[in-house]
């Protein structure tokens, strides 16, 4: 038997596997991390890779390691350059560096070996811990379990962009699996969204097809470093927080605390600079319907007026706040009445065990570990947490 499954092999997944190991809390034998990717943090590289993200948003302590200063190390080994790997004052690390020192833990730690391919379809528990069971039939039986899975695949598709997405195929979100190669899209292209993902988007295609590319936001930009207020990190405001008896009242707070739809000043004096130079076209407007004109798609407010006429709309509109996993997790919280907040989310104690030896981390743990759960930082801090328990 097993000692630890881990259940989602994304940044969340990786890195409390990577903490596990280093902190010798599991032996690579004893650990499985199952995913349907058939490699770590696929979805991180490919989403990522399609937005041309230069650098990351979190400073240079944000990464997967145990050692916050293990990508400061990995640089001065390697003879990198500061000044090309890490960006303004915080130390923002280049996503090329930032991939290259994960692919390096996931080699020097052999989390391969601890691969598990697959959907997962229940999970039990067993006479001596918890059973997995995929798709395909495949059972994997273990001590503790953790469930590490995001919201990745819940796409936030906007309730005008539905019937469309029906009737065309050159409306897509930006994150949907079947949109592979933004370079090779029908002009012109109209982007939805007003946050760092839709901004690193505008930037990549108004300079690949300059004049061509309108950014479409439903409010002027909000322009902040970080997605949440630093003090979210530390005892700041996480002590306040810990307070807040009321779970609606934490999920309220959280939902205030996020910097939803933001980007930093340097990625916001681009966009304006692309504006100036008239190779984008950026519009303060919500839309409020659309329609189809022979191979065009037509976005219209909500007078009924144009706003343009695209041959591609992408939709950079985020995701959903909806429970993950749920076709799977609901019959677990049914079968062992495991505790859930109005939202449904999971209602877990300091060291984020949702049952004995079941733990959570990331979206799953947002009522816990506050706004920055989803995050590197969260993940590091998760993490942490389940360790210092153990």
């Amino acid at each position: 038997m097993l000692e630890w499954i881990i259940i989602g092999g994304g940044v969340q997944g990786v890195t409390l596997a990577l903490h596990l190991l280093k902190s010798k809390k599991v032996t690579i034998d004893k650990l499985a991390i199952i995913d349907r990717n058939a490699e770590p943090l696929v979805n991180w590289k490919q989403n990522t890779k399609k937005i041309s993200m230069p650098f990351l948003r979190s400073p240079f302590v944000h990464h997967l390691d145990e050692d916050p200063y293990s990508l400061q190390t990995y640089v001065k080994k390697h003879a990198y350059t500061k000044q090309t790997v890490f960006y303004g004052p915080y130390k923002r690390p280049s996503l090329s560096l930032f991939n290259e020192h994960c692919d390096f833990l996931v080699k020097e730690m052999s989390l391969k070996d601890a691969w598990v391919k697959g959907d997962v379809s229940k999970v039990m528990k067993s006479r001596d811990g918890w059973q997995v069971e995929l798709k395909d039939g495949q059972k994997v039986l273990s001590k503790k379990v953790v469930i590490a899975i995001g919201v990745g695949e819940q796409l936030n598709i906007p309730s005008w962009a539905s019937p469309l997405i029906k009737q065309s195929q050159n409306i897509f979100h930006i994150f949907n699996k079947t949109l592979l190669n933004t370079e090779q899209l029908e002009r012109d292209i109209a982007i939805v969204g007003g946050g760092i993902t839709a901004a690193h988007l505008a930037i990549k295609l108004s300079q690949l097809f300059p004049k061509q590319v309108t950014l479409l936001m439903r409010h002027p930009f909000r322009v902040h470093d970080f997605d949440s207020d630093p003090g979210w990190l530390g005892p700041k405001k996480q002590n306040a927080y810990q307070k807040l008896d009321s779970y609606l009242h934490r999920r309220n707070e959280i939902t205030t605390a996020r910097n939803k739809g933001s980007v930093p000043r340097e990625i916001y004096m681009k966009l304006k600079a692309l504006e100036k130079r008239e190779s984008l076209s950026i519009k303060d407007i919500e839309i409020s319907q659309g329609e189809r004109e022979n191979n065009k798609l037509l976005l219209l407010d909500k007078d009924n007026e144009l706003i343009v006429k695209a041959g591609t709309v992408l939709l950079a509109t985020g995701f959903l706040l909806a429970l993950p996993g749920r076709e799977w997790i609901e019959p677990m919280v049914n079968s062992y009445k495991l505790p859930t907040s109005e939202c449904g989310y999971p209602i877990v104690n300091h060291d984020l065990q949702w049952d004995k030896d079941l733990y959570v981390t990331g979206a799953l743990a947002e009522l816990e570990i506050g706004p920055i759960a989803r995050n590197i930082s969260g993940a590091r801090q998760a993490a942490e947490r389940i360790i210092n328990c153990l």
